[in-house]
């Protein structure tokens, strides 16, 4: 990819603005891209990476994005929809003039790989997720800004948060102990290689509920030369098979169950109404349950009865003692 083929943000605006006043329309820029058929290629800055090894990274990250998909979905409690969008390699310098300023960017170590890799997270994105977490709907911001202190707390345990995935989709090729160790939000403070170092990015396509946006992952060549030998396709596929039995997979998994939130229910008691009962009720009716005051409670867990339970209260709250488990539907269960 050639230093002309990258936008910059003011430029990108200004095509949109192009796009929108009718001065440029879609068919002539698809038919300008149909007449270039000659890819030219700069034998200066030759690539790095080869096409099995940008299709390993695309696989890799393929992974990272259904478990950020499935962290995101459960923390935020939203519709949200996460994909690979494109693996490419470019000039670090051509990396940084695409960005937007400000914006956010995460500054990570993956030991034991040596050097630093950025996580950049669009604006749009990021003030959605941070709304989300303080009870708002999911709205992003008319105007783009910094983050304050408060929101940079929050950004940066997202962040923490992503690199557990990350550690994960990553651990068939070598066992990284990922590291946030700043974040930024101007590009031209973030130089972790020079200009002209090759880097492959892979872009993230992030949907949020109705707003939509970019996550870079960008890493420097410098960084995966020593596993660059790994990330090929039948070294990857065979490593997978290879660890779907292994005892780490299992307590992995294990740890991951243990983390996952089940609805606990007490049920008070059961009552059978027609149809036409149910329509006549009204607020002050009183519905007698099938529960008498001295008996045990039901706590439902997920979909099963397990325990008996008592009522009572604690620390001026309404709560429950569990009296004993419940075995009736152990044998239907199993």
């Amino acid at each position: 990819m050639a230093a002309s083929d990258v936008l910059s943000q003011s430029e990108i605006d200004q095509l949109l603005s192009a796009l929108s006043t009718g001065v440029v329309s879609a068919e002539e820029i698809k038919d300008e891209e149909k007449q270039k058929k000659i890819k030219v290629y700069d034998f200066k800055r030759p690539d790095k990476f080869s096409k099995d090894q940008i299709r390993t990274l695309y696989m890799l990250h393929e992974n990272f994005a259904r478990l950020l998909n499935t962290y995101l979905s459960t923390h935020l409690r939203a519709i949200v929809n996460v994909n690979v969008a494109s693996v490419d390699q470019l000039t670090y310098e051509e990396f940084v003039r695409s960005l937007s300023n400000p914006s956010v960017i995460g500054v990570l170590n993956m030991e034991p790989l040596k050097g630093n890799i950025i996580f950049e997270m669009n604006p749009n994105i990021a003030f959605v997720i941070i709304d989300r977490l303080f009870g708002g709907l999911g709205e992003s911001l008319s105007k783009i800004r910094a983050l304050t202190d408060i929101e940079e707390v929050i950004i940066r345990r997202v962040f923490n948060k992503a690199l557990e995935s990350f550690k994960e989709a990553w651990h068939n090729v070598i066992e990284i102990t990922p590291k946030l160790e700043a974040i930024e939000t101007n590009p031209q403070f973030t130089q972790i290689v020079p200009p002209n170092d090759m880097v492959v990015i892979i872009t993230l396509q992030v949907k949020i509920g109705d707003i939509e946006g970019l996550m870079n992952i960008c890493i420097p060549y410098l960084v995966l030369e020593p596993v660059m030998s790994k990330l090929t396709t039948t070294y990857w596929v065979a490593s997978s098979v290879a660890k779907e039995d292994h005892p780490e997979q299992v307590k992995v998994l294990q740890r991951k169950i243990e983390k996952t939130y089940v609805p606990l229910i007490v049920e008070l008691g059961k009552i059978d109404i027609t149809v036409q009962e149910f329509l006549d009720l009204a607020v002050g009716d009183v519905l007698q349950l099938d529960a008498k005051v001295g008996n045990e409670l039901n706590v439902i867990v997920g979909r099963k009865s397990k325990f008996w339970c008592r009522p009572g209260t604690s620390s001026n709250k309404v709560a429950v003692q569990i009296a004993r488990v419940n075995t009736e539907g152990d044998d239907e269960d199993e």
